[in-house]
């Protein structure tokens, strides 16, 4: 037995199988049926030539089938490869043959999506539909059914032997290019990412510590909002499923669905992604009429994106007691830090990060605690392999200092005396105006605090004099038109003079992937018209 997900899968399964593993919205697995239907799809995969090595991409909202083809992947040491159930024909085309999939599995509502991409796909010999109840005509030819291969497949556990070194990649989202696969070692992303198994205790001596620890446990509930095509949904899964916890998913984010999940379930912790699901959420609570019983949840954590102050703050109206979460990490890293203060009076958010986590300077220095000096987050240890078929960005993110192989994440950073970490966001979205450092979330958390804003975005954008000026793309609540010089004076109460907007455009709604995560590319893209005139 290794640290391999399918094994360490079996394992749980084979000391708690009649616990409830997975629910997604009317869908519900034991782990004795996730494991029966995962085995039967395995053993279809295999009988169409897919082998050790290749890739499946997975082109589904989510369900609870996908949970199914990421362990039948795992357990005949084939790849998933999450692909954004939102693609279009184009976006489709070039992840599929990025990835260099030779099956895809796909809802049967995106069949005529694929099946406009699937001739420019040399590589792709399976296709497969599942059911999501959207009728429709009848699939393409060559196209097969989910359910079918499930029913004709053999449930028997027979599979060769695996190994650590078997690939998990995630696809990044995209925002800043085409995405990127990121490739783990399941070894180093089990301990990595999915902090071993165990996120509030000691990490496992041996394989076999896994299922143990699983079988000593209480079963519970743990619910999250994220989109399983993003790594923060599918890490928060698995170190469920890793603890022989019950998994609880939405099949697409609604507010109120996912309160009536954590009512129903009785989740003891909601996972969600940043302000873009914070905010819905909280709201959710202030209707009319609304009455959810939320007594079993606990913890509320973030991952992906930050959560701003102010949309805490709305939070605690409703749970005066609960443990809210920011997690720091990203598809390079896993989670390697938590919430250790929140937000800093210089705009920062302090961190309490692993022992892997360093700031350090330039040259791959690292910078001394208490130093006041502002480096760039690495971290050392287990970090991926690379990216998948992009050696040059590899090279400028897996960097090796002193013989150490650090990722280096793109945010900045100051390390304090007491070992904390104050994360003020990310270099590549750092706005210069006069040689001034200005970092967009603490002025999107300024905005977010005016009681007329919902959302809001903030880039830099050209300026004669002072290289850039400070941009702000603002989405309004439902009926609120506040003039754009009180939503400025209100900033200037809480920001210095150079970081107030000195554009700011009303959009209907603020762009974002499914996951939460910004659409800095867009919000810079139109800021710069409305800035041009």
């Amino acid at each position: 037995m290794h640290y391999n997900l399918a094994d360490l899968f079996e394992s749980i399964v084979d000391r708690v199988p009649e616990r409830t593993a997975l629910v997604c919205g009317k869908q519900r697995r034991r782990y004795a049926e996730l494991e029966e239907r995962a085995n039967r799809l395995a053993h279809g995969l295999q009988q169409r030539g897919v082998g050790a090595g290749e890739h499946v991409a997975l082109y589904l909202g989510n369900c609870v089938e996908y949970i199914e083809a990421m362990i039948a992947c795992f357990k005949i040491r084939a790849v998933p490869i999450n692909v954004n159930f939102r693609y279009v024909e184009e976006e489709l085309r070039y992840l599929v043959d990025d990835s260099e999939s030779v099956a895809l599995l796909h809802h049967r509502e995106l069949a005529p999506r694929v099946a406009v991409i699937r001739e420019r796909c040399p590589r792709l010999r399976t296709v497969i539909a599942v059911d999501d109840g959207s009728g429709g005509a009848p699939l393409p030819e060559h196209t097969e059914s989910y359910d079918a291969i499930v029913a004709a497949g053999s449930p028997v556990r027979d599979f060769a032997p695996r190994s650590p070194d078997d690939l998990y990649i995630i696809y990044t989202g995209g925002t800043t290019g085409m995405p990127k696969g990121v490739m783990w070692r399941q070894e180093d992303f089990f301990f990595a990412g999915m902090m071993g198994g165990n996120p509030m205790g000691a990490a496992p001596e041996r394989p076999e510590d896994v299922a143990e620890r699983a079988a000593a446990k209480q079963p519970q509930a743990v619910a999250s909002a994220a989109p399983m095509i993003h790594g923060a949904g599918q890490l928060g899964t698995w170190i469920a499923l890793l603890q022989g916890f019950e998994a609880v998913l939405v099949p697409r984010f609604d507010a109120r669905s996912v309160w009536q999940a954590v009512q129903d379930e009785r989740a003891v912790s909601l996972s969600i992604v940043g302000d873009a699901m914070a905010r819905p959420l909280a709201e959710a609570l202030d209707e009319p009429g609304v009455s959810y019983d939320l007594s079993s949840l606990f913890v509320l954590s973030s991952a992906g994106a930050i959560l701003s102050p102010p949309v805490k703050a709305q939070l605690r109206q409703h749970f005066p007691k609960l443990v809210i979460l920011d997690n720091f990490g990203s598809s390079e890293t896993g989670s390697h830090g938590y919430d250790a203060g929140g937000a800093q009076p210089d705009g920062g958010i302090k961190f309490q990060m692993d022992s892997n986590t360093v700031v350090i300077d330039d040259d791959g220095h690292e910078l001394a605690p208490g130093s006041g000096e502002i480096g760039k987050v690495a971290l050392r240890g287990r970090v991926p392999l690379g990216y998948w078929k992009d050696p040059e960005k590899s090279a400028r993110t897996f960097v090796e200092y002193g013989g150490v192989r650090h990722v280096l994440i793109g945010d900045f950073a100051r390390r304090e005396a007491d070992g904390t970490v104050t994360v003020f966001g990310r270099g590549s979205q750092c706005i210069n105006s006069g040689g001034e450092k200005i970092f967009p979330e603490e002025v999107e958390g300024a905005l977010k605090s005016h009681p007329d804003v919902f959302d809001t975005l903030v880039v830099g954008v050209p300026d004669p004099r002072w290289g850039e000026k400070v941009a702000a793309i603002v989405q309004l609540r439902p009926g609120r038109q506040p003039a754009p010089e009180d939503v400025l004076a209100h900033c200037r109460k809480q920001l210095a003079s150079y970081k107030v907007p000195r554009v700011l455009h009303v959009v209907d709604q603020v762009m974002r992937s499914p996951s939460g995560k910004a659409d800095y590319p867009w919000a810079k893209r139109i800021a710069t018209e409305v800035a041009r005139g």
